[in-house]
């Protein structure tokens, strides 16, 4: 069991590493006073991060220093490379997914940057993502960190893309087509899922492709001239096509309804859509969905009377809901 002596040695050595890393140089004597210890006390932790194999320079002057390195090796019994990898890609989408700890995650980033070597920092430097924001789910398909790293690499180098395409309907049947190939632009994480982003020359179109279910080959096919986002913004792209819309980033099929609940509790589970409170009991309610069939079921999920105010085709969609409910519920 760790002594308080050790633990006050251990959270010291950890607030030294994190001065160090937060400038170029430090004097040894202002070190001392910001860990409130003795120039002694910081040398012997300096030669402790040392033996954990931090690159620490002692830096000659009239008041004497110590500064950060790069490293030329991995400090041992913290992180092999794949984890090095791993937590640098997991801060890197930590970074972007506006969940309030992007400065903590970019400044965690860095320091773990500082201390990899070369080759590492190298695959660290070709990840290039995007980090979308959305709705939680389950567990989601493993993607092989090959593929993630050749895929940023490709979109770094501005090399188009060559691979095999696994159907959704049939995960384990050969693809049938040609290799596909594609002018990659970004690697996005989206629901714990990772999706390329990229220009496909045959279909003169933007495509979207889960990472899980491509299988690359190699080479990579000949340099392309990047092009402009599709509507200048990636995210929103995205957003629009997993809502069904070609550009536009709406629902093909919106309806507005009231329902007998307080705002409240309608609020919470209306997703992108707009509640706007009538009454102590009562709330209009505007929601999209992909099709009239799905959004007719979402609003019966809340369990209560339903006004529909319009369209028409929302109205057919409960018409059409209430007779499949009929004939289920039917006894053999």
């Amino acid at each position: 069991m760790p002594t308080a002596s050790s633990t006050s040695t251990t959270h010291r050595l950890l607030a030294l590493l994190s001065l160090l890393q937060v400038r170029r140089d430090w004097p040894g004597v202002l070190l001392a006073r910001r860990l409130g210890v003795s120039e002694r006390t910081v040398r012997r932790d300096v030669d402790r991060l040392r033996e954990l194999g931090y690159p620490v320079r002692a830096v000659k002057g009239p008041d004497g220093g110590y500064r950060l390195e790069a490293g030329s090796e991995l400090p041992p019994l913290l992180f092999d490379d794949e984890q090095a990898v791993a937590l640098a890609v997991a801060l890197r989408i930590a970074a972007g997914t506006g969940a309030g700890i992007e400065e903590g995650a970019a400044r965690a980033l860095a320091t773990v940057r500082q201390v990899l070597p070369a080759r590492l920092r190298q695959r660290v430097d070709a990840l290039e993502i995007t980090a979308v924001e959305s709705a939680g789910r389950g567990a989601d398909p493993r993607v092989d960190t090959r593929v993630l790293l050749a895929v940023s690499g490709a979109i770094r180098s501005r090399e188009e893309l060559r691979f095999d395409y696994r159907s959704p309907t049939r995960p384990n049947a050969a693809d049938p087509r040609p290799p596909r190939r594609v002018q990659p632009h970004h690697l996005v994480v989206r629901s714990g899922r990772w999706y390329l982003v990229g220009w496909e020359p045959e279909r003169a179109d933007w495509r979207i492709y889960r990472a899980d279910r491509m299988t690359l080959r190699v080479p990579n096919g000949p340099r392309f001239t990047p092009r402009q986002e599709p509507g200048g913004d990636i995210a929103t792209f995205l957003s629009a096509r997993f809502k069904g819309s070609g550009s536009e980033n709406a629902w093909p099929c919106r309806g507005e309804v009231i329902l007998e609940l307080p705002a409240a509790e309608v609020s919470p589970f209306a997703g992108d859509g707009i509640a706007e409170e009538l009454g102590p009991t009562r709330t209009r309610l505007l929601l999209g969905s992909w099709s009239w069939a799905a959004l007719a079921a979402t609003l019966a999920r809340f369990d209560t009377e339903i006004e529909v105010i319009g369209p028409q085709s929302l109205r057919e969609a409960f018409a059409d809901l209430s007779r499949r409910a009929s004939r289920a519920a039917r006894l053999p």
